[in-house]
């Protein structure tokens, strides 16, 4: 069965206080419950009270994508200042103190601080997620196995966590060292078959390790109750047009490799603790290091590594009507990622509160240019 190749994106959000710029609950604002007046199921909460999750529908193809989640980005923009708040796009929040902050009172959540302790009480951190429709089960492990490759790349593109209560960390996404403390986080390990990762999942739930595969945080899996494929390594980035970039690159990703796949052409697979030396890399450096090219068994400029992906998914771009939108990554090599920006913002202030200034109107750019044009034209 050919993989539809549809979209579905996730961003997860900071709400900010207008005047301390530190986080602030949006609980008694009731945004949540505001929000599904407009948005209905598209918002939730999430486990601490300043994060908010908002997630697009099944989106055909990226065009469609973007009017989505462009649309989301509006609305949560608009409901937050409507309730004396603002919103933020990036994967930690520069200063604020995790401690400070309270978990949302839902039993699901409760639950995973009563199981994980201070490791869920610190996870204060931002994602992106993005889905690719396929529906063949048994392909999807064989794609997601693949696709193990490209994560630390994706990583290195999307990084935008280079702070952590306070302090400049030296990483360029704090966030994923953040998370990894979770159980059963990072780059899995393949799978020859989906009855083998059924089979793992199922010891997992009879030996009261989870109680259901969304339990499963890894930075890639075949997502429990839907037909995808969910890449989950990505920090969130502040821009619109960068989340667009990075989702299109991930569906092009699935979509040649599975085109290799039915020429029985499988992408060359590696070993997880190869594939954790590039994460960390990326994690570490982001855009500015080098990973390992592990065919030529030497370290390579990311730059250089990102270049060779874009040629390598290029055939199946124009099929996929997303070459403009994977052209964009050219602008995030040029421009920096997300994680090179605040600390360029720092550097010029010295003030991290000017630093959320930036990311609160990074995350509004492209959000209201169609609105502002129509405006205009009216």
């Amino acid at each position: 069965m050919l993989p539809s190749l549809t979209i579905g994106i996730e961003e997860e959000y900071q709400t900010i206080d207008p005047e301390t710029r530190d986080l602030r609950s949006h609980i008694h604002s009731e945004i949540i419950a505001k929000g599904k007046r407009i948005m209905e199921e598209r918002i939730k909460a999430e486990m601490h009270q300043s994060v908010v999750e908002v997630g697009t529908g099944v989106c055909k193809n990226i065009k469609e994508a973007r009017r989505d989640i462009r649309k989301l980005r509006h609305d949560m923009i608009n409901l937050a200042r409507e309730n004396g708040l603002l919103l933020a796009a990036a994967a930690t929040h520069p200063f604020a103190d995790w401690r400070a902050q309270e978990i949302y009172p839902d039993e699901r959540y409760l639950k995973v601080v009563e199981d994980l302790q201070l490791v869920a009480r610190s996870n204060l951190v931002f994602g992106l997620h993005v889905h690719i429709g396929i529906q063949d089960r048994e392909t999807t492990v064989h794609l997601m196995n693949q696709a193990r490759y490209f994560l630390p790349h994706l990583l290195a593109l999307s990084a935008n966590s280079p702070f952590w209560l306070g302090t400049k960390t030296g990483l360029k996404s704090y966030r994923c060292k953040v998370f990894d403390k979770f159980p059963r986080t990072n780059i899995p390990d393949t799978f020859s078959s989906f009855s083998e990762f059924e089979n793992f999942v199922n010891l997992l739930i009879k030996t009261n390790c989870i109680d259901n595969a969304k339990k499963i945080w890894w930075d890639i899996r075949p997502h429990p109750f839907f037909n995808t494929l969910e890449f989950r390594v990505c920090d969130i980035p502040m821009r619109l047009d960068e989340t667009i970039a990075l989702a299109a690159l991930i569906q092009a990703t699935i979509a040649k490799l599975y085109k290799l796949h039915s020429r029985n052409q499988g992408f060359r697979i590696y070993g997880r603790s190869l594939l954790m030396e590039n994460k960390w890399r990326a994690a570490r450096y982001g855009l500015d290091g080098s990973l390992i090219d592990f065919g030529k068994e030497t370290e390579v400029n990311e730059r250089e590594l990102i270049a060779e992906y874009l040629e390598f998914v290029d055939d199946v771009l124009d099929e996929l009507d997303s070459r403009a939108e994977v052209n964009y990554i050219h602008e995030i090599l040029k421009s920096g990622n997300g994680a090179e920006r605040q600390l360029k913002a720092f550097e010029e202030t010295g003030d991290l509160k000017r630093v959320v200034d930036y990311i609160v109107e990074q995350t509004k750019v492209g959000v209201f240019e169609a609105e502002s044009v129509s405006v205009a034209n009216s």
